[in-house]
């Protein structure tokens, strides 16, 4: 066998290793990356014992007497209602992963539809439509126009989703269309349509898993938007109507703190803090490994 030509020497391991290699390793080798994969891995165990009932679910109990402190008890103190308050930033966390999981998956299976229809079909009344459209909804101040609709549907506990997934499906989409206009000129889909496959075959065979690393970072990305527009609406009495969450913990605090007492908003505040910064970190070395421009180096 001949040698490798010297300026390939000490690239030889990455020779032959597919895409999904090469971003998998590139993942793993950034520690922050894998510190925020850490956090959010243990956010979603705490969520999981919720749903298995393992923790959380006397959030509703008043169990013990008003405000008190922090004890062997109630680890981090009580509300003015007497409930365990650990109980209630726990099952917030399940909240917070039902709503950021629905909204992700959501808003970027419309996305990737309306982005694909636009990016395939770029110049026609298809895409004239679907750039109207998202272009009307993001004219709209955003907290305002989720407020509106969350009030507007207000009884109704899908509110709050349907408002956000209609908000934030318009940056996927205008990434996947973005996209998908460079993929539809190469080869392969060239090839497709050449042997007769119709559009949306194309599409869904062809185009849309090549756009896979777009909605998994948008997806991630969404998913923290999701819970931060969650606390503010539930803040605003907009968001949660029928469970606890961490908006809801920091609307109650706000007569709690003026009396002396914290850790209500704490609590709250913390838990978010820590989890959005977990997924931030992780987005942000998603986004690097999947970085198409570092495939080659």
């Amino acid at each position: 066998m001949s040698a490798l030509p010297t300026d390939l020497i000490g690239l030889e391991p990455a020779i032959g290793r597919s895409p999904v290699r090469r971003a998998a390793g590139r993942l793993l080798a950034d520690r922050w990356a894998m510190l925020g994969l850490a956090i959010v891995l243990l956010f979603f165990v705490i969520a999981l014992g919720v749903w298995a009932g393992l923790w959380g679910g006397n959030w509703m109990a008043s169990a013990g007497q008003r405000w008190e402190g922090p004890s062997t008890r109630h680890w981090l103190g009580t509300t003015i209602l007497g409930q365990d308050i650990l109980e209630r930033v726990l099952f917030s966390t399940r909240t917070a992963f039902e709503i950021g999981l629905i909204v992700a998956l959501a808003s970027s299976m419309l996305g990737a539809l309306f982005g694909a229809l636009s990016g395939y079909f770029a110049g026609t009344l298809i895409d004239s439509a679907v750039l109207w459209l998202t272009g009307v909804l993001d004219a709209i101040p955003f907290y305002l126009f989720v407020a509106a609709l969350a009030f507007a549907l207000k009884g109704n506990p899908w509110a709050m989703h349907i408002a956000m997934v209609a908000t934030f499906w318009t940056t996927t989409a205008r990434l996947v269309r973005g996209e998908v206009i460079k993929l539809k000129e190469l080869e392969f889909v060239e090839a497709a349509r050449a042997i007769g496959l119709h559009p949306l075959t194309i599409i869904h065979r062809h185009i849309l898993p090549n756009t896979f690393h777009i909605l998994l970072v948008q997806a991630t990305i969404v998913f923290v938007a999701a819970i931060k527009s969650e606390v503010i609406l539930s803040f605003l009495g907009l968001g949660v109507q029928d469970g606890v969450s961490w908006g809801l913990m920091i609307a109650e605090s706000t007569t709690e703190v003026t009396a002396g007492h914290y850790m209500n908003f704490v609590a709250a505040s913390s838990f978010l803090f820590v989890l959005v910064m977990g997924f931030n970190l992780f987005a942000d070395g998603l986004q690097d490994a999947l970085d198409p421009k570092r495939s080659g180096r």
